[in-house]
């Protein structure tokens, strides 16, 4: 099994890339942002769907990047 620990990466590295599910979660942000305005723009009230599904997946994406950054043990602000 390979170490993915703090002391796997040398001090001049590059950090690991944003968490798959993180990842996946801002699409369906973005996603459902553009849905919100298609949405409104046509005058439907179903935006409002889109504006609540947006906030849940924003809160996942953000969830998931402190979860990942807490795991590589680098300090985690905010």
């Amino acid at each position: 099994m390979v170490d993915t620990g703090p002391e796997a990466f040398a001090p001049g590295q590059e950090p690991p890339p944003m968490p798959r599910l993180a990842l996946y979660a801002f699409v369906v942000c973005v996603l459902a942002v553009a849905a919100a305005v298609v949405s409104f723009v046509q005058g439907s009230w179903l935006g409002i769907v889109w504006v609540l599904l947006a906030g849940v997946a924003s809160n996942m994406a953000w969830y998931y990047v402190r979860k990942a950054k807490a795991g590589r043990g680098t300090p985690v602000r905010g």
